[in-house]
């Protein structure tokens, strides 16, 4: 059944409904995440897990706008997204409602797998931590600080996942998310420009440099995230650390960029570093920055950067979803006949 309500162009939609997203609101959508299947049926968790004590079984992967974003960046493994930027105002609850409803239509499939452990399947229903980090730039979303009080009066941790763009947006923001990632994937204005591709603001490294300065301020976690590509970014420890010191953030993650996707039509499997050259990147780095590399995850290839590892402590829950919330209807959005 196609949902009448998103407005998604409808070639997007239908490449979204075939890599299994549920779509929300008129641009938003849901996807389960590969850590949240494994986390279900055989007890393994994602590197936020070990980084911060994320569950993945309770973990939704969303975002309010996947089919918008300011940057066009050549390693991103998500679909190409609108050609505009559309605005994006949907209402906060609903959209949190949906999502949820979404997220359990996704996970019905595990209900009755033998695999998977049903203790842990109850508990996915009502997710304890949100991912906005899905597809597109959520700090277009003109209602994002509302949606994050949203999630945390349901007792919802978030991670957001910015490229740090647009500094007013993070600078106004009246709730903050439990922890703020800012995607620092270039370590100078000309490797971001090559590699970012701003489409709509050539001043866009300067924003980000602009939105690093801010986060010594904000009352909340913070990191700062490099994907690394092997001749390309992977390297530049000077200038990584530069921008580091600028953001002073309580985490410094480095993760090798993957060939998958729609990447594969920028760069080849000769981009991606090992995960022993993630290691040597973050044990360079980290005395640049005044930190040590507190952990890493081979599968991910990734390595964490800072003074102590904390984990996450869930917002406190005043408010329930409702009781006879549901799962929302099936989706199939086909490509529009020619």
């Amino acid at each position: 059944m196609q949902s009448p309500v998103t407005k998604i162009d409808p070639v997007i939609a239908a490449r979204l409904s075939k890599q299994k997203y549920q779509l929300v609101g008129e641009h938003g959508g849901v996807k389960t995440c590969h850590w949240t299947k494994q986390s279900l049926i055989a007890d393994r968790s994602c590197y936020k897990g070990t980084f911060y004590g994320i569950e993945s079984h309770g973990c939704m992967q969303m975002a309010p706008n996947v089919d918008t974003c300011n940057l066009g960046c050549t390693y991103c493994w998500r679909e190409p997204h609108s050609d505009t930027l559309n605005k994006i105002d949907d209402d906060p609850y609903e959209l949190y409602l949906e999502s949820v409803r979404g997220h359990r239509r996704l996970l019905t499939g595990f209900g009755g797998n033998p695999k998977a452990d049903p203790e842990k399947f109850a508990e996915a229903q009502n997710p304890k931590h949100v991912a906005i980090s899905l597809n597109g730039e959520p700090t277009l979303y003109s209602r994002l600080g509302e949606f994050l009080d949203i999630c945390h009066q349901h007792g919802t941790s978030t991670f957001l996942v910015t490229n740090g763009s647009l500094p007013k947006v993070i600078e106004n923001l009246d709730t903050l998310p439990t922890q703020l990632y800012v995607s620092v994937d270039a370590p100078n204005k000309e490797l971001f420009d090559r590699l970012c591709k701003p489409k709509f603001d050539q001043g866009a490294f300067h924003k980000l440099e602009q939105t690093l300065e801010l986060l010594p301020s904000l009352d909340t976690r913070t990191v700062c995230r490099h994907t690394l590509i092997k001749h390309e970014s992977l390297g530049h420890h000077k200038d990584y650390a530069r921008l580091d010191n600028i953001a002073n953030p309580d985490f410094i993650e480095a993760k090798g960029y993957v060939n998958v996707g729609n990447s594969r039509n920028n760069l080849s499997i000769e981009n991606m570093p090992t995960h022993q050259e993630i290691l040597d990147f973050s044990n360079t780095l980290a005395p640049l920055v005044g930190r040590e590399v507190l952990s890493d995850r081979r599968e991910s290839r990734g390595a964490l950067i800072g003074r102590e590892m904390i984990p996450v402590t869930l917002p406190q829950k005043v408010r329930d979803l409702p009781k006879d919330l549901g799962i929302a209807k099936p989706q199939r959005f086909l490509l529009p006949q020619a």
